[in-house]
């Protein structure tokens, strides 16, 4: 895709987003439409944009990642290569947590007047989440390792399930890079089938700006702009701040660190723009992953041995923006029931969310999903509280403004990943990489 084409389409993606927002609001909303989640609008949205792109996800997944191990060549390359991935992916998603943790614990969002938190306790009822948030816990972590360790690759790649498939690619790919000439066909194969899929990417990217409007329009059409109300409001800000800090700070540090100074992060973050723009526009950083490799292999001048390894596993287990938002929610709920949290408590919020965000799948409201897990862990040390447990139903609470959050940390989920893709470029370059 040349540098022109490039332009063009993302004006147009912006043009998507803004008159998307604008139909949503005062085509539908204002004027008090009816917009559910089986509207025509997100059907034409899936239709256009999110059914195409998932159907690249797990071809592309397989291949890429057989693509990325055998470019890489030398196996104790890769163990530097896989190795400084996931301590990347652990550490970022750590301080993301952590940061979300301070704000809100600062911010305090959710600290109302007792009577209202009386109120909320009454409505939400006596359902303590005790037994259930154990089993639940549990079965979450042995489900996350059941699929690391898939019995049929195929059921894997039918239900979409990116953990099983990257593991198998990583073995067939180390097993095809060890054969030498007799699996030379073999890889010279899957790099072409790869290569194939990136110029199917190319063609299905152009729908984005009619996609993104689409999804956009009917998801400022189902909330609004009023629901920026407070505490509601003030939760929502809380979220944003924790995620301008990550994207714009944090993440542009640690990329100018450990690339030892040599890379502008905010001009990277500009080349990457498409891409960004896609994942607002999609929630999905497994839907937006087709256009993350193609953006980081070409305006953003990641490795191909980078990009084809760190962005697929980042697609699946890098959430960073889902990390920050999953503590920065549950601390909420926690003070709108009047249920203070100490400083123990606190910890279990941010180890909890930091590993439940790894087992978030990468599609639109998962993290509401690996919440639960972060709320029952608090509720199971929350012994000596007067007013707990916190009612896994409180989650109903901010459901309704989720989406729009859920963009602006998607984003962030992708930022973090084509961060992690320029920093392993370092690592594992090709002779042109930058």
């Amino acid at each position: 895709m040349t540098h022109r084409s490039t332009n063009i389409l993302t004006i147009l993606i912006l043009i998507g987003l803004v008159a998307g927002a604008l139909v949503g609001e005062y085509g539908f909303h204002a004027s008090g439409a009816t917009v559910d989640g089986d509207h025509w609008l997100k059907a034409t949205g899936d239709l256009v944009l999110i059914r195409p792109l998932k159907l690249l996800i797990i071809p592309l997944i397989f291949f890429s990642v057989i693509s990325g191990i055998t470019r890489i060549g030398d196996p104790s390359k890769l163990g530097v290569v896989g190795g400084a991935t996931l301590i990347y992916y652990l550490a970022t998603m750590f301080m993301a947590v952590t940061l979300g943790t301070v704000l809100v614990t600062w911010i305090a969002p959710g600290v109302l007047a007792p009577e209202i938190q009386e109120s909320l306790r009454d409505t939400a009822g006596n359902f303590a989440a005790g037994e259930t948030a154990t089993r639940s816990l549990g079965s979450a972590w042995m489900n996350i390792l059941y699929q690391l360790i898939p019995v049929n690759i195929f059921e894997d790649m039918v239900k979409v399930r990116p953990l099983g498939v990257i593991v198998f690619a990583i073995a067939f790919g180390l097993a095809l890079a060890a054969g030498g000439d007799k699996t030379k066909p073999a890889r010279e194969i899957c790099n072409a089938c790869f290569e194939g899929l990136m110029i199917l990417v190319r063609w299905v990217i152009w729908l984005t700006p009619i996609g993104v409007f689409f999804l956009v329009a009917w998801t400022v059409g189902k909330i609004g702009f009023d629901s920026i109300s407070s505490p509601l409001g003030l939760y929502m800000t809380t979220v944003l701040i924790g995620l301008a800090i990550h994207g714009f700070l944090v993440l542009p540090l640690v990329l100018w660190i450990c690339t030892g100074m040599k890379h502008q992060p905010y001009q990277f973050m500009w080349r990457m723009k498409r891409a960004l723009m896609t994942a607002v526009g999609t929630d999905s950083s497994s839907a937006t992953l087709p256009v993350t490799i193609d953006e980081a292999e070409g305006e953003g001048k990641c490795s191909k041995r980078a990009a084809n390894f760190v962005l697929p596993l980042g697609a699946t287990i890098n959430m960073d923006g889902t990390a920050l938002y999953e503590a920065v929610a549950v601390v909420f709920l926690f003070q709108l029931f009047g249920i203070q949290l100490e400083f123990g408590q606190l910890l279990v919020v941010v180890i909890t969310a930091t590993l439940a965000a790894i087992g978030a799948a990468g599609i639109p409201s998962a993290g509401l999903v690996t919440m639960v897990i972060v709320i029952s862990a608090v509720n199971m040390n929350l012994t000596g509280s007067a007013n707990g447990p916190l009612p896994v139903a409180a989650i109903g609470i901010i459901i309704g403004v989720d989406r729009i959050l859920d963009m602006c940390r998607t984003a962030v989920n992708v930022w973090g990943d084509a961060v992690g893709a320029k920093i392993i470029t370092q690592i594992a370059p090709d002779v042109e990489a930058g």
